[in-house]
């Protein structure tokens, strides 16, 4: 049996490497992309590690801070106009002040979220660091 078992396992073996030696399971760059440039966050990296920006961590902890994230963000989630990046901006309240940040896909969306966070109770003021993506 345990003969049987070896010569069935090199079989099978020897089937996958036949098979499987043209896949190396990369999936290899198409011919066009080295024509675009590689994705590189390292500026974004570096400036939100300034002290000077808000990040989520930054979230106020008093619960009219948390209540007025909740209510701007109830009100960018049922507006069904928004993108799927415009409803998961990162929306930061500290103190009535709020921060906004994250990609929207278009002046109109950066605008309207802001428009929804100055119309909620108890937001003394907002900073829109909203990023419009670019198109390629």
């Amino acid at each position: 049996m345990n003969r049987l078992f070896m010569v069935a396992a090199l079989f099978l073996g020897s089937i996958c490497l036949a098979n499987c030696g043209t896949q190396t399971g990369r999936v290899e760059p198409s011919r066009d992309s080295a024509s675009r440039a590689d994705a590189d966050n390292t500026a974004r990296n570096e400036r939100d590690r300034s002290a000077a920006n808000v990040l989520p961590g930054d979230q106020g902890e008093t619960e009219a801070d948390r209540q007025i994230s909740a209510n701007i963000r109830k009100a960018i989630v049922n507006d069904d106009s928004m993108s799927v990046n415009a409803q998961n901006v990162k929306v930061i309240t500290s103190q009535g002040t709020v921060t906004l940040r994250g990609p929207v896909k278009s002046v109109r969306e950066k605008e309207a979220i802001e428009t929804k966070a100055k119309q909620v109770a108890g937001v003394s003021n907002v900073v829109n660091q909203l990023e419009v993506e670019n198109k390629p």
